[in-house]
Order: C-alpha cells, then sequence, then structure tokens
C-alpha cells in the first residue's frame, strides 16, 4: 500500500512540474514576442513604458478670431461719406475689422490726419495705393468716372492675402441691389448675345461679399478688363450712366453667378430723389443703408441725411464740411 501511494505521489509531482515548465515556456515566449514590438515602436515609447499622446480629443481647441476685412475707397471729394461709413461699421459691429482703404496720392495724408485725429484713431485699416495706369486703354480718355471707382476690378491684387472680402461703397452706412441694368444698350448685339434682360434682378456693384479665391480662379479682373476693351470698341453702354460706368462689366461678367442678401441688410435707393420712400422707422430698423443715386446724405438735398449724420465725423482739418439747406444746419459742419 505504501509503495503504491509513494507511486502515485510521484507521479503527480511530475505532473506539476510539467505543467509548471509548459507555463513557463509559454511566459518566455510571448514576452520575447512583446520585447520584439516594444522595440520596432521604440519611437512612440516612453521611458516607463507609456506611448506618447500627440492628440487629445478632449483638449479644448484654442480659439481663433479672424478679422473681417472690408474694402472701401476714399476719393478727396467724398471723404466725409468714408469716414461716415467706417464709423458707423466700427461702432455697430462686434467682430474684430480691419479696413482697407483704398486711395490715391493726393488724399493719403487727409485720411491719415482725419483717422487719427479722430475717435477712429484706434481703429484697424491699411492705405492702400491704387495706380490709375491700370486703366490705360480700358476706358475713354473723358471718361467722368473716377479712377477709384475701378479699383473694386482689381480686389485681388490690392488684398492679395485675403480670401474672401466686404466691399462697400461709400455712401453705405451700416446700422445692422442697386439695379443698373437698364443701363445697357440692349439694341447692341453684343449684349442681346447674353439674353440678359432689363427687368432681372441683378448683382450689385457697391455693396457685395467676395471669395477672392474663385476670383483669382475664374480669371475675374481679366474678364472686366475684356468687357471694358468692347465698350471702347463698341459702345455697349448707355450715355445716360452718369458716374456708374463701372457697373455694366460687373453686371455682364456676375450675370447669374451670384447670390442674394437678407434685403434689410442693403436698402438702397435712398440717393435716387430728395423724396423720403421709406417710411423712417423702416429706415431706423434696416441694417445697412446705402445714398446709391445723385443725392448723397453730405449734399443740400438728401433724404434721411439725418439718420447719416449720426456717424459723421466732422473734418479736423477742416477741408471737408457737409452741404445742408439751412443755415441753422452748420453745426454739423
Amino acid at each position: 500500500m505504501n509503495t503504491s501511494a509513494n507511486s502515485c505521489l510521484s507521479v503527480n509531482i511530475m505532473i506539476i512540474v510539467l505543467a509548471a515548465v509548459v507555463f513557463l515556456l509559454i511566459l518566455h515566449h510571448n514576452l520575447l514576442g512583446l520585447s520584439d514590438i516594444l522595440k520596432r515602436q521604440g519611437s512612440d515609447v516612453s521611458a516607463v513604458g507609456f506611448q506618447r499622446i500627440d492628440f487629445l480629443p478632449e483638449a479644448p481647441e484654442e480659439k481663433i478670431i479672424v478679422d473681417v476685412p472690408v474694402v472701401i475707397t476714399a476719393v478727396e471729394s467724398r471723404l466725409g461719406g468714408v469716414i461716415a461709413a467706417i464709423n458707423s461699421i466700427s461702432s455697430n459691429t462686434q467682430s474684430s475689422v480691419t479696413f482697407y482703404i483704398v486711395t490715391m496720392n493726393d488724399t493719403k495724408e487727409h485720411l491719415r490726419s482725419w483717422l487719427g485725429d479722430t475717435k477712429l484713431k484706434n481703429i484697424k485699416y491699411k492705405i492702400l495705393d491704387f495706380d490709375p495706369q491700370v486703366l490705360e486703354g480700358k476706358i475713354r480718355a473723358d471718361e467722368r468716372a473716377k479712377p477709384l471707382t475701378f479699383a473694386r476690378f482689381y480686389l485681388p491684387d490690392l488684398v492679395p492675402a485675403v480670401e474672401k472680402i466686404i466691399y462697400l461703397d461709400d455712401d453705405v452706412i451700416v446700422q445692422g441691389t442697386y439695379n443698373y441694368i437698364g443701363y445697357f444698350d440692349y439694341k447692341k448685339e453684343t449684349i442681346r448675345k447674353l439674353g440678359m434682360k432689363a427687368s432681372t434682378c441683378s448683382f450689385n456693384p457697391g455693396v457685395f461679399v467676395a471669395n477672392l479665391t474663385e476670383w483669382k480662379r475664374q480669371n475675374i479682373t481679366r474678364q472686366l478688363e475684356k468687357w471694358m476693351e468692347l465698350d471702347i470698341a463698341e459702345e455697349l453702354y448707355s450715355k445716360t450712366l452718369a458716374g456708374s460706368i463701372t457697373a455694366p462689366p460687373l453686371l455682364i461678367v456676375f450675370y447669374k453667378m451670384h447670390s442674394s442678401i437678407d434685403p434689410m441688410w442693403h436698402v438702397r435707393h435712398l440717393g435716387s430723389s430728395t423724396g423720403k420712400r421709406y417710411s423712417i422707422q423702416f429706415v431706423y430698423s434696416a441694417r445697412l443703408l446705402h445714398w446709391n443715386g445723385h443725392f448723397k446724405p453730405w449734399g443740400r438735398a438728401a433724404s434721411y441725411s439725418e439718420i447719416w449724420e449720426k456717424w459723421y465725423i466732422p473734418d479736423p482739418t477742416g477741408k471737408f464740411s457737409i452741404i445742408r439747406r439751412h443755415t441753422d444746419a452748420e453745426g454739423a459742419k
């Protein structure tokens, strides 16, 4: 009996030893495999064996403040309009705005004085030169429009580092489309072939947002220049244009290539007559007012001029003054 018991005990011990050996062999094999993996990924493992984390999904993203770029042209005789427009924008927006003011040499110093010696001294702005030489061969010598009215044709050249811009005429006030299409001479064959109708709601050349990346991709500037050159050869546009001769090329090139904006962001025609076509309550509730037309808000007979005057800042140099019908309005100068 003792011999049988001893034999059974020996077998059990041997089984236990063999099991232990097998377990150690498996453990050794696994450790060798893990060692190879760690060697292959050594560049991604820290000294304590933890993989470095380059990106934390839970980490809050840093908020990047992007300036809103606004382009506006500054003609000496209309500089008061530029100042009022800039003041209305900077006073009513919560965004960071950079103004790109396109002008010529005869206006630079006057503009700097007006901005630097008034409440606008802290706005962000850049004064850009416009070279009228780019217009040679593209407009007639007796053209009534100022060279700066064509600056909007060359936006990617003026602000090459900006992807999207807001372009505004100097006769707007921001508190929150002018249809030039009737100025075309539809009897001209070149215009008739476009299939345009005088009743079509059109692109507005005085208030627009432009994607300059797309502008450059489609070579919009060259397209505009082509229509300027054709006008010299064929007189495509009506002689009733007055100061709006820059509009036809823009309307042709952007025909059915633009989207509309909220009408409250562009209440227009305020300068088309001396009468008041809108109620005063409506005008006050609008986000953007545009005195497009002959009667500018700094002139004698403009409608709603009292709203515009809220944003006008008197010229510290005394060179510019607004005109009013009554002598008692001289205090607004």
